[in-house]
């Protein structure tokens, strides 16, 4: 959507994501090192300016508020969110995303309030390789760890942060 609030659970959400992470996955896109036919077309005309002007306009806008669907994937997601799984050597979400999803801007996206659909598609593309813009594979690292249902169950709890 204009304001950045993506009606279709498969889109991101753009709307307050901090505008030096929107700009490098716009370059990613265009670069081809993320891969994604749509989001090529769309950006493979945009000048670096352009793709900062995009982050600062999205980062402005108010993300709409969402919530989780399933509450019994909340409580599991909510624990992976905030502690990790321990056993798994999966670090804690709020370590680089922070407690309320806000991430740190040029570092890390914010989550909070992203479709849960969106959220679990980018784990899974991170845990298969699909998706390999991730500094360090830090994001490859820690989905290969995760099964299908801790991944479900984190992108359901983060739907809900605020």
């Amino acid at each position: 959507a204009a304001d950045g609030n993506s009606a279709t659970p498969a889109n991101p959400v753009l709307a307050g994501q901090h505008a030096e992470y929107t700009a490098k996955q716009l370059a990613n896109f265009k670069s081809g090192e993320r891969k994604n036919p749509v989001m090529l077309g769309m950006a493979s005309t945009l000048a670096p300016e352009d793709m900062k002007k995009l982050g600062e306009y999205f980062q402005q806008q108010k993300t709409k508020p969402r919530s989780a669907k399933d509450p019994a994937l909340v409580q599991i997601g909510q624990q992976i969110y905030r502690g990790g799984i321990m056993a798994k050597g999966v670090a804690a979400c709020t370590s680089c995303h922070g407690p309320n999803g806000a991430g740190i801007p040029a570092q890390y996206p914010r989550v909070a309030g992203q479709h849960a659909d969106y959220l679990s598609s980018q784990l899974m593309a991170f845990r298969s390789g699909e998706r390999a813009n991730d500094p360090n594979k830090m994001m490859r690292t820690l989905a290969a760890k995760l099964s299908d249902t801790e991944i479900k169950a984190v992108s359901e709890y983060i739907a809900g942060l605020r």
